[in-house]
């Protein structure tokens, strides 16, 4: 008989969606509330905060003083949403039943009445990415506390995610200061509760080319900062072609190879007057078998190689990287203990691969085999009108509540 998602866990999905946590803002009104219900159950957590003290990580154990422990993790902010066509507020936290009758929202009571029209939907920023695989977690809390499994539970709830991975590097640090050392990390991104044992690597970087600037005219006596540019681009383009063209492919990933790609570029003030400075943003998304920061070194070993002659003209001419992200790539095994275990709490035979960056390859860097499995798509996830349905969030809560009851990885 299919899972019925309990009350419990919707309404904390609904409160925590109602949360304003778009990484721009503080995540601390959802970390102050996942602290006081766990307070209220005898759970200590620990918090560790950005420099200015607006954000924080949330790391609780469930079960203290059993023997392991397995985390359960998830990022606590959102992307942003303006300028996208909502149907619905993103706030709102609404479920819908779509088809039905009149559309309009469905009273709690009737989920299990309407479940054979198709799931309902809770809609909202985050619902799916990935506030829904928290909430769950948090009302299924007293689970971990009453179980006679030899596994504790360790809630590990991140800031800034979003943005590069910044929060959970705080968090993992924290971690290995204080000796707590997890067999296994389970990251509740949104798979569609299938286990995935890899992803690609995000490696962001800007560049910023200082020129010397002249009338147009006088060309000669100038450097143009967006022609040097656009060489550097041509380059990141050549490396993207040279992906396609001749890396191993890795089959399962949509793109079965790693990618390059410019995203912004800024430069010039007139059409007559030779630009002195250009700015642009790109990307690198590495299979796990790739080394994305050696793809950074080939282009700056590029960059310096156009230097020398920039400089003939004006000593102060020249590139300047900056690192915006750099969020590793993923490889786990269908063979690691985690894997199985995420499989048989799913109910699933199968294992996936996803296009989109997790924290998972920086668990795994720390030593702890890790899977990522949550409920939901990434297809809704930054979209608008982004759900999750109540039967992915009852799969999950019945997969938390195996966790609750797991005696052995094997």
């Amino acid at each position: 008989m299919p899972h019925i998602l309990s009350a419990r866990s919707l309404e904390t999905a609904q409160t925590l969606v109602r949360m304003n946590t778009v990484s721009a803002n503080s995540n601390l009104e959802l970390i102050d509330f996942l602290r006081d219900r766990l307070a209220a159950l005898g759970v200590r957590s620990r918090l560790t905060y950005n420099a200015d003290r607006t954000k924080a990580n949330l790391f609780a154990t469930l079960g203290e003083g059993r023997p392991s422990g397995i985390i359960v993790s998830g990022h606590t902010d959102t992307v942003p949403w303006d300028g996208q066509d909502w149907s619905v507020d993103p706030l709102s936290a609404m479920v819908q039943h779509w088809p039905v009758e009149g559309g309009g929202p469905v009273p709690v009571g009737r989920v299990a009445e309407l479940a054979a029209l198709g799931s309902p939907r809770l809609y909202g920023r985050g619902a799916a990415d990935m506030k829904g695989f928290i909430a769950v977690a948090l009302a299924n809390a007293e689970h971990f506390l009453e179980s006679d499994s030899p596994f504790a539970v360790h809630f590990a709830f991140s800031y800034d995610e979003e943005v590069g991975c910044f929060g959970v590097r705080e968090l993992i640090a924290d971690m290995k200061a204080q000796a707590i050392r997890p067999v296994a990390c389970i990251i509740g991104e949104p798979t569609s509760m299938v286990p995935a044992i890899a992803h690609k690597g995000v490696y962001r970087y800007r560049c910023c080319v200082r020129g010397k600037e002249a009338h147009s005219s006088l060309t000669p006596q100038s450097v143009n900062a967006i022609e040097m540019a656009a060489r550097v681009v041509g380059k990141v383009r050549d490396m993207a072609e040279g992906f396609e063209q001749h890396e191993p492919r890795y089959d399962g990933f949509d793109v079965p190879f790693s990618t390059a790609s410019v995203g912004q570029f800024h430069g010039g003030i007139a059409d007559n007057v030779v630009p002195r400075d250009a700015e642009f943003r790109y990307e690198f998304r590495n299979l796990p078998t790739a080394d994305a920061q050696q793809m950074q070194k080939e282009v700056r070993a590029y960059a310096s190689r156009l230097e020398e002659p920039m400089k003939k003209v004006a000593p102060d001419t020249g590139f300047q990287f900056e690192t915006i992200c750099e969020v590793p790539s993923f490889l786990g095994s269908a063979k690691d203990p985690i894997t199985r275990l995420a499989q048989r709490l799913a109910g699933e035979d199968r294992t996936t691969l996803v296009a989109f960056g997790t924290e998972a390859g920086l668990f795994k860097g720390a030593g702890i085999p890790t899977i990522v499995c949550g409920p939901g798509s990434i297809t809704q996830a930054h979209q608008p009108d982004e759900f999750v349905t109540l039967e992915q969030l009852a799969r999950c809560e019945a997969f938390l509540q195996g966790l609750a009851r797991t005696q052995s990885l094997d």
